[in-house]
């Protein structure tokens, strides 16, 4: 009888604690919303902040999408800000041997000095339109996980396609809640971007690797850019202006960028997948480059300068992947994921209607990561070309595939690698040689037996085949490229050059491996992910923010310190404790600064705030993002995340987790005092030069 109370009991509390969660609204300052999901009452109630549409639509249209990453505009006259690191590949093509723009920065002191990056497009979001009912309406009762996945993809083409014609913008459907909902973006994109201004490698990234996803920072990580229209700078009412009012501990912030991804939706099994097999892959494959890249930098200045950018990529993604791969390895995060799945689970189950339409999607999920695991490693080798590490054979590929593309959603894409193809700096032979050799050495270690592997390779050495490649191929041409590109498939397949034979042979197997991808894991998880969130939808709404997908977004929090260790950590940084550290290092590297900080140092407010962190919500693709204050004044870019924050990939935490910004206070202070920049510093801060 007491076993029996005592079952009762459990089960009691079992169904307490299923209803609390079921019930619970957003209970801390979670997510990365779409602008047409913001949580307005949310927001009211905890913060006393009202979010008007106008607020909205001039932060959305102030916010610049650069590539991977984000940045806003800062003045009427087109100027856009972001972080160093995410202008770094720009600053770096601009770069000579004579002229290290990444070493010694950049200042045009007159617009006509500000220099035209080649192949960067910049876009902006203009409208966002809710297409799910178009989208889920082309999945028929009966279909296989393939139809389904066939169905959404054409209906989204048609879609995109339609858009594009009629807006003459980019337009593109962006699945939001594991493919529960549809929303289309327009953006309009703009390609005359030029350099205005970028500090010093040695002050953008001080402390280096070791300081990166570190808090204390003292970094000033910015460049500033101009787009242009017609030839003109470009003309734009919605720009951020220059927050007047100091911040203070406690104050509301938020943040508009293009996060990149979050998994913080994907089922346990998908967890133990990435945890499992892809993670350990990723990192393996960034710590054998990273090495590869330092031995060729050791072998002089020339090689450094060539190689510092991809070093600092490589060992960006390797520290971010590590600390992701860390949240997976707690124990109690993962049973956290755990039980909120099994909560959710039961919810399904004790619902007969539910049970009936979703409960098979989580074990469907479980089998398609099983199916992944065994062709993953052929997978990266020649679909995402992991074997082939040089830029040429990613251009050949593209040429290839896009000479085979045919409706006029492709042809946009082709547009975009048309840019792409354009001119670009010179690549030396023997970086590129060696980056090649290794991917070559890395497939022949890891899939020896493959059938694949000794017919790329035939009798000669990883060296051997790498050196005919790199100096055999005319890709290096961009006039090569652009009669290839209008030639089309038939001038490829005629092509003698060998990084296009070989990419022409790789095609089919890459194909092959990438049409069973699509077939056995991705239609699989499209078509349960919808389940699964349908299910999360019926018991919960959009309560929930959805994960990142790379595209705009809107974040907020608290600008608050933390505890670390016993140890309260500030909310802020100081210019003086970017000397104090320096000093405490010898002003060795990675804690050198440029010559001009040293001689500069008694002009400075020491006081001044340089970098600071919040309970912001962020990832990967936030770089570059604007944080402003509740007017909507710039306050600062965010930059970086503190180490405790990677594993918020999965599960979001915030009482150590926080992001990292560079204060708006710095820069102008900075350009002044630092850089004798005061016309520029006037434009962000909105005066009027002197007639």
């Amino acid at each position: 009888m007491n076993k029996l109370r005592s079952n009762r009991y459990q089960l009691s509390l079992g169904l307490l604690a299923l209803f609390i969660w079921l019930i619970l609204p957003l209970a801390a300052d979670e997510g990365m919303w779409p602008y047409n999901l913001i949580p307005k009452d949310y927001l009211a109630k905890k913060y006393n902040f009202k979010v008007t549409d106008d607020w909205l639509n001039h932060l959305r249209l102030a916010s610049v999408a650069f590539g991977g990453a984000s940045g806003s505009f800062v003045s009427p006259d087109g100027l856009v800000l972001t972080n160093h690191h995410v202008g770094r590949g720009a600053i770096q093509n601009l770069s000579t041997p004579e002229r290290d723009l990444i070493k010694n920065g950049f200042y045009a002191r007159t617009r006509d000095q500000e220099l035209k990056c080649r192949g960067m497009v910049l876009s902006v979001l203009q409208e966002i339109e809710d297409v799910t009912d178009r989208v889920l309406s082309a999945e028929k009762p009966g279909m296989s996980p393939q139809e389904v996945m066939a169905a959404r993809d054409k209906a989204i083409a048609e879609i995109q396609k339609e858009a594009t014609e009629k807006s003459g913008l980019r337009c593109q459907v962006v699945s939001l809640y594991s493919g529960s909902m549809y929303n289309l973006y327009k953006y309009k994109t703009y390609n005359d971007v030029r350099l205005v201004f970028a500090v010093e490698n040695d002050i953008a990234f001080f402390g280096g690797d070791p300081d990166n996803f570190t808090y204390p920072r003292y970094d000033l990580d910015i460049s500033i850019f101009r787009i242009y229209e017609n030839g003109q700078p470009l003309k734009t009412k919605d720009y951020l202006k220059w927050s007047t009012t100091p911040l203070k501990e406690g104050d509301l912030v938020f943040c508009s960028g293009n996060p990149g991804s979050t998994g913080r939706l994907l089922t346990y099994d998908q967890l133990l997948f990435l945890r499992d097999v892809s993670y350990p892959f990723s990192i393996d494959n960034l710590k054998r480059r990273q090495a590869i890249l330092h031995e060729y930098a050791n072998r002089g200045p020339e090689q450094e300068r060539i190689a510092r950018n991809t070093i600092f990529g490589i060992e960006n993604s390797l520290k971010a992947t590590t600390g992701y791969q860390s949240g997976l390895l707690d124990k109690d995060l993962m049973a956290k994921k755990l039980a909120e799945e099994q909560q959710i689970r039961q919810a399904v189950a004790a619902n007969p209607e539910l049970a009936k339409e979703y409960g098979q999607a989580w074990e469907e999920i479980a089998q398609a990561q099983k199916e992944f695991a065994s062709f993953f490693k052929q997978y990266q080798f020649f679909e995402r070309g992991n074997a082939f590490n040089t830029v040429y054979f990613s251009m050949a590929r593209s040429l290839i595939r896009m000479a085979g593309q045919r409706d006029s959603q492709n042809r946009q894409m082709a547009a975009g690698g048309g840019r792409m193809m354009g001119e670009m700096g010179p690549i030396p032979d023997d970086f590129e040689i060696l980056k090649l050799t290794d991917s070559l050495k890395q497939l022949k270690e890891q899939l020896p037996d493959a059938q694949e592997t000794r017919w790329l390779l035939g009798c000669q050495s990883p060296e051997e085949v790498a050196k005919a490649l790199i100096t055999g191929t005319k890709l290096k041409d961009a006039e090569f490229r652009k009669k290839l590109m209008e030639g089309g498939t038939e001038a490829i397949y005629q092509s003698d050059d060998p990084m296009i034979k070989l990419a022409l042979m790789v095609d089919p197997i890459a194909r092959g491996v990438r049409e069973r991808y699509e077939n056995r894991v991705r239609a699989v998880e499209v078509k349960n992910g919808t389940l699964v969130a349908r299910a999360l939808f019926r018991l919960k709404g959009t309560s929930i923010p959805p994960d990142a997908t790379g595209t705009l977004r809107l974040s907020f929090g608290v600008a608050k310190g933390y505890v670390e260790n016993g140890k309260k950590i500030p909310f802020h940084t100081t210019l003086a404790g970017l000397y104090e550290k320096a000093q405490k290092f010898s002003y060795k590297e990675p804690y050198s600064l440029p010559e001009i900080w040293l001689k500069k140092k008694a002009a400075l407010n020491l006081n001044t705030p340089l970098n600071f962190v919040a309970t912001i919500d962020s990832i990967g693709g936030n770089s570059g993002s604007p944080v402003v204050n509740r007017k909507g004044e710039f306050l600062g870019a965010l930059f970086d995340g503190n180490i405790q924050s990677l594993p918020t990939r999965f599960v979001y935490e915030e009482k150590v987790s926080r992001s990292v910004m560079v204060d708006g206070r710095a820069l102008i202070e900075a350009l002044i005092k630092i850089y004798d920049a005061k016309p520029l510093a006037d434009e962000l801060l909105g005066k009027l030069p002197a007639k």
